[in-house]
């Protein structure tokens, strides 16, 4: 049960700094202009509107700003949208003084020719995206002249999940300025009728709120407006900066006189099933606890203070255990026990004398577990008519016994068998989420990720809640036979208290008469069946209010709905299963234009006289889902640590500074373009990092003359299922099946856990993994009409302390303390350039003194740096020769 959090939205539109110091268009500046109030650095946000229609839980966002450049230069507006991560964007558009450029949704493969392309054209562009603990960050900014407008205009849609009895519109709202015209406005439509509606403010009095707002229902529709005047979003009564800034919530529910609904429309139905009143299923659960180090402090704190409130929740008809893991596994009870009153108590002091230690063992674990549930079922320990529940919490990967992902999978999915779901809690950003999602969702049960925050204790709470009551077990929904296509999941092996199940589909015959569908499902006490039929021509006639209805939307709900199991589904598949799941997938977002991971929109916008193109794809929720920060800090922090300095830039020249002798060693790699070279290889850390040549543009024949250089680089982590992509046009990220790019255009840094990367405008990018691992990325831009050169890259290690004693390739291998010895200096056949022996690696060389530029703090100018050159490849000081390092390909 995803929580409900949805119409999650930061207006924030923010001026940046002035593109140009000259107008683009000088006869729009007749004279000084006088600011309007509240407008921030010339920029005026005369305008935002939230507009939402949500009809039959299925909601139509749109959010529509307006600004002008009163400025007498041009500058750059942003836009920027927080949406919920369920969410899917359908359209955006972008209006420069009555000129529109709309976004356009392509397979993503070809949306990354076309920007490639776009790229290579000189119209390069930026792409905006980024997201955060519940939210996606949308951002497009574009350059405005002096004296124009600009409307952006964003369409997303989402099906709302019910949660705890309630579906929840929770909007974050913050314009950064007082805005003219700032209004938010839903209309919702529920043909049950609507039981409850509500709306809050954080950021405002109930005074102020209450004549700022209006709230209404009345059978099937419901109605709010906020619509703040001027003086009411002032945060003092002479102040021109906003209040309007946190949260704003509307709830509300629908009449449940029946268990379900079933509404047709088009074709396509929906069947919506949420019976109220039945006692609840008792239940078997299993706590599986990290107790590992990891856990220590804070962590292990706040999920003792969860469980003991959970004990408090836990029916008194329930059984329980825990079990605990770190380098081993300990229980508290060798079998489930009832929860009796002394049972929670003698369970509670366990819980309190809970302490962390070792390593993370979750295979064994969770076996342990599941064999008790097994056990108590087989021996009849339990009531007959209970279900049973495994819920793990783990802050860590697996270290210790079976530590293979797949391994673990493969052996908890043969153990279960499909008889109860397990629910993975993941603690923190120091694990691989997608392992835990991955293998919860083969388990029919989900995965969710706890915070390191100080509400974790009631993200943990929270969760247990969802799950806390089942009212049936085994439900299946069922249709006319041979009257229903492309249905969406129908069975499910829990309902809990306070959800919903919806299922939909189309159906064969659209001028049938009647529908009738039953759901059936194992109570607490008996079995069930809840049976609903319509009349085809009764549900026409209830469906007349076509002003409050958008288009077709129960279609799109199926559409909506397909997807998203379809993509769920694409998570454990393989091989053909896999690519006929992506490819249906990807045809239904396609069609519907929604853009999910399979697709991208493509949106292209007028920059300095000419094209430009961005793209907007969706993220995931493994290792890089993380929020991506704005940044206008540059590359000053990296202090040379006390190991080797080493890079690799020019032609190429691969240059190892060494501190203790305060000099340097360098050679050259002579290879064709389109050659990979290892740069680095941990087999321990399971770091890698290849680099691609390219030649320049009109190549020579003769190798001795001829110039090469990087002109791509593969950055990638086994570990962590991570790979950056890294060209003179973007920097594409790799998380599993999750692809994010960005162009040389953005500033902004990506965290997560011990991860960070760090893009600088036009200048450099920065990799690091944790405190001892840092990598930078130098872009050389060439003006784009010289004749011979290509843009390329440069690559520095900056900090290596975090890679083992195995490191290897042509940098790595001198991660390693070695020594090297010169003598015999005498003039070479250059008279600029004397020659030297150098005794390296047991091996007597003929050097020469010269010297190459570091470009990591001055991209333009460099530094000389004075360096020892070996000939011939290096021959002699790399370990093996050159051709050793060649491989196949970047990753």
């Amino acid at each position: 049960m995803a929580l409900a959090r949805w119409l999650c939205l930061i207006l924030a539109l923010l001026s940046g700094l002035a593109v140009s110091g000259f107008p683009r268009n000088p006869s729009r500046l007749l004279g000084k202009r006088s600011l309007p109030e509240g407008a921030v650095d010339g920029i005026e946000v005369y305008s935002t509107k939230v507009n939402c229609k949500v009809t039959s839980r299925f909601a139509h966002n749109v959010v529509t700003t307006r600004a002008v450049n009163h400025a007498n230069t041009a500058k750059e507006v942003s836009f920027d949208v927080e949406l919920p991560k369920t969410a899917f964007i359908t359209n955006f558009t972008l209006t420069i003084d009555g000129v529109t450029y709309p976004g356009n949704v392509k397979e993503k493969e070809v949306a990354k020719k076309q920007y490639e392309k776009a790229v290579s054209q000189g119209k390069t562009a930026g792409l905006v995206k980024a997201s955060g603990r519940k939210l996606e960050k949308f951002t497009v900014s574009v350059n405005v002249a002096a004296g124009s407008k600009v409307t952006f205009e964003l369409t997303y849609e989402e099906l709302l999940k019910r949660h705890k009895g309630k579906y929840e519109m929770y909007l974050k709202v913050q314009p950064k300025q007082l805005v003219k015209h700032f209004e938010i406005t839903v209309d919702i439509f529920e043909p049950q009728g609507i039981s409850t509606l509500d709306a809050e403010a954080s950021f405002i009095t109930n005074d102020l709120l209450g004549s700022a707002l209006t709230k209404s229902f009345s059978g099937k529709k419901g109605h709010v407006s906020f619509k703040p005047s001027l003086d009411q979003q002032r945060s003092c009564p002479t102040c021109t900066d906003s209040l309007l800034k946190g949260d704003f919530i509307i709830t509300y529910d629908v009449n449940r006189e029946s268990p379900a609904n079933v509404q047709i429309v088009n074709g396509y139905f929906v069947h919506f099933f949420a019976p109220q009143g039945l006692p609840v299923v008792p239940k078997s659960v299993v706590f599986v606890i990290d107790v590992s180090g990891s856990m220590h402090g804070r962590k292990m704190e706040q999920t003792k203070d969860a469980l003991l409130k959970i004990l408090e929740d836990v029916k008194q008809d329930d059984y329980l255990n825990f079990i605990l893991f770190s380098g081993d596994v300990t229980t508290w009870k060798d079998s489930l026990v009832p929860a009796t009153p002394e049972n929670i108590q003698e369970a509670r002091k366990f819980v309190m004398d809970i302490h962390d230690r070792g390593m993370t063992n979750i295979n064994d674990a969770l076996l342990r577990g599941i064999s008790m549930l097994n056990k108590a079922r087989e021996e009849h320990t339990v009531p007959e008519r209970s279900t049973s529940i495994i819920i793990m919490l783990t802050d860590g990967d697996a270290n210790v016994g079976e530590s293979r992902p797949e391994k673990i999978q493969e052996n908890v999915r043969n153990a279960i068998g499909g008889k109860f779901p397990l629910y993975n809690l993941g603690f923190g950003n120091n694990l691989n989420y997608n392992f835990l999602e991955n293998m919860a969702l083969e388990n029919h049960g989900l995965a969710r990720r706890i915070y390191e925050d100080s509400d974790a204790s009631l993200q943990l709470q929270g969760f247990y809640e969802e799950v806390a009551n089942p009212l049936l077990t085994g439900v299946e929904a069922e249709y006319p036979q041979n009257a229903i296509l492309d249905l969406t999941q129908n069975s499910y092996q829990h309902f809990y208290d306070g959800s919903e199940i919806v299922v939909a589909g189309r159906l064969a015959d659209k001028d049938m008469n009647s529908f009738k569908a039953a759901v059936k499902g194992h109570g607490a006490i008996n079995d069930l069946t809840f049976t609903e039929e319509v009349d085809m021509k009764e549900m026409e006639k209830a469906l007349q209010e076509r002003d409050y209805i958008f288009g077709d939307y129960i279609e799109r709900l199926w559409a909506y709905l397909t997807i998203e199991q379809l993509l769920e589904k694409r998570k454990n598949a393989w091989g053909e299963e896999k690519e006929n799941l992506t490819a249906q997938a990807l045809e239904l977002s396609l069609k519907y234009h929604f853009v999910t991971p399979l697709t991208s929109m493509v949106v292209t916008k007028p920059e300095d006289n000419e094209n430009q193109m961005a793209i907007a794809n969706k993220p995931g929720e493994g290792p890089l889902d993380a929020e991506v920060i704005p940044s206008m800090s540059y590359l000053t922090s990296y202090q040379v640590p006390k190991t080797p300095y080493l890079y690799v830039d020019g032609d190429p020249h691969f240059i190892i500074q060494i501190p203790e002798k305060d000099d340097a060693i360098c050679f050259n790699i002579d290879e064709d373009p389109g050659t990979v070279l290892r740069l680095i290889q941990d087999p321990v850390t399971g770091l890698t990092v290849n680099g691609q040549i390219i030649g320049e543009k009109r190549g020579s024949s003769d190798s001795q003359n001829r110039r090469t250089y990087f002109g791509k680089l593969g950055i990638a982590s086994a570990q962590m299922d991570f790979r950056i992509e890294v060209t003179p046009e973007n920097i594409t990220l790799w998380n599993g099946d999750s692809l994010s790019t960005f162009s040389w255009l953005d500033t902004v840094m990506v965290t997560q856990d011990r991860l960070s990367v760090m893009i600088n405008r036009k200048k450099s990018m920065v990799v690091s993994f944790g405190d001892g691992v840092a990598f930078v990325v130098v872009l050389h831009q060439v003006w784009k009409k010289e004749p011979a050169h290509h843009d390329f890259l440069g690559f520095y290690v900056v900090d290596s302390r975090g890679m083992s004693a195995q490191t290897h390739g042509l940098l790595g291998q001198f991660f390693h303390p070695f020594d090297f010895q010169v003598s015999d200096v005498h003039p070479g056949s250059d008279p600029t350039k004397p020659d030297a022996t150098m005794v390296v690696k047991n091996h007597q060389l003929t050097v020469t003194r010269g010297s190459q530029k570091d470009y990591r703090k001055d991209i333009s100018v460099g530094r000389n740096v004075a360096c020892w050159f070996v000939h011939n490849n290096g021959q002699g000081l790399i370990d093996g020769i050159h051709r050793d390092y060649v491989v196949p390909n970047l990753f």
